[in-house]
C-alpha cells in the first residue's frame, strides 16, 4: 500500500473504558467499508485483540518473531475469517517491555504501512514506557473515555503527551454513555467532556449490554451488520474517519427515544 496510509493510535488514560473493543470493532467496520486494514496489539502486557476478534487459536508468530527476523511479517499477519481486508498483527511476550523501543514500533509499522489503508495501533492505557512506545510510531491518535472524573483526568493527561510528541490529529470517542444519568447530572455531559479535554468528538457509544456478549464470544459487533446503538456508533465513527460529514448522535435525543418506547411498552400492558 501506499504511504497514504493511515497510523492511528488508540489510547486511554484509564484501563477498562473500552479501548481494545473500540480498536476491534473499528478495525473490522472499516474493513466492511472496504479499507484495507490491520490491528497492531502493542499492549504486550495484557493482550486481549486477538481474543475479541476471536482469532487467538490461529496465532502462530507475533511481532516479536517479526522484530527478531526469525519470520517474515506475512507469517505473523493472522488473516480475519470473514472479513477478508482486516488483520492482526499479535502482541508477543510480555517480556518484549524490557527491551522494546520507539525504534521497534517504528519498524513495525513502517513494515505495516506498505500493505494497509489503515494501521490501528491499541496502546497500553496510562502513560509509561508501553504507551510512549506505542506512541512513537503513531501520526494520529483516538483517545477514548468513558464521562467519569477519573477517567477524563487521565485521559487529559494522555493528551498532554500525545501533543509533545506532535501527534495530530487527535481525536476523541466517549463510551458508555448513559442518556439518563447525564439528563439527570449523574454523570459528566457531553460537553462537560468537551470543554475539559478540548477535542473534536468523533463519536459516541452509548453503554450496551450486547458489547459484553460480543466480547465473551470473539465476535465484534460491526462483524455482522448488528443494529445495536454501540455497533452503529462503531460504523458511524468509522465512516467519519473516511471524511463522511455523519452527525453526532444528541444523548438527549436517545433519552427521548427511551422514554417513548418504554411508554409504548406500558400502554401495551394497560390495555
Amino acid at each position: 500500500m501506499a504511504s497514504q496510509s493511515r497510523i492511528i493510535l488508540i489510547c486511554s488514560g484509564k484501563g477498562g473504558v473500552g479501548k481494545t473493543t473500540l480498536t476491534a470493532n473499528l478495525g473490522l467496520a472499516l474493513a466492511r467499508l472496504g479499507s484495507s486494514t490491520v490491528v497492531l496489539d502493542a499492549d504486550f502486557g495484557l493482550r486481549n485483540l486477538d481474543l475479541l476478534l476471536g482469532l487467538e487459536n490461529r496465532i502462530v508468530y507475533t511481532a516479536q518473531e517479526v522484530l527478531a527476523g526469525s519470520c517474515r511479517l506475512e507469517q505473523a499477519l493472522v488473516k480475519h475469517k470473514q472479513e477478508p481486508e482486516l488483520a492482526l498483527l499479535p502482541a508477543g511476550n510480555p517480556r518484549m517491555l524490557e527491551w522494546l523501543k520507539p525504534a521497534d514500533m517504528c519498524r513495525i509499522v513502517d513494515l505495516l504501512r506498505r500493505q494497509y489503508d489503515y494501521v490501528l495501533i491499541d496502546c497500553p492505557a496510562g502513560i509509561e514506557d508501553g504507551f510512549k512506545n506505542a506512541a512513537a510510531a503513531a501520526e494520529e491518535a483516538i483517545v477514548i473515555t468513558t464521562p467519569e472524573v477519573s477517567a477524563v483526568r487521565d485521559a487529559d493527561r494522555v493528551i498532554g503527551l500525545l501533543n509533545t510528541q506532535q501527534v495530530s490529529p487527535v481525536q476523541l470517542v466517549l463510551n458508555r454513555v448513559r442518556p439518563t444519568m447525564m439528563a439527570s447530572q449523574d454523570m459528566l455531559s457531553v460537553s462537560d467532556v468537551t470543554d475539559i479535554l478540548a477535542l473534536p468528538l468523533l463519536g459516541l457509544v452509548l453503554e450496551d449490554e450486547k458489547v459484553i456478549v460480543s466480547t465473551n464470544r470473539g465476535e465484534p459487533l460491526t462483524l455482522n451488520g448488528s443494529r445495536s446503538p454501540a455497533a452503529t456508533a462503531f460504523l458511524n465513527i468509522a465512516r467519519r474517519l473516511g471524511g463522511e460529514a455523519i452527525p453526532l448522535m444528541d444523548p438527549a435525543d436517545a433519552d427521548q427515544g427511551l422514554r417513548a418506547r418504554l411508554s409504548r411498552l406500558m400502554s401495551k400492558k394497560l390495555f
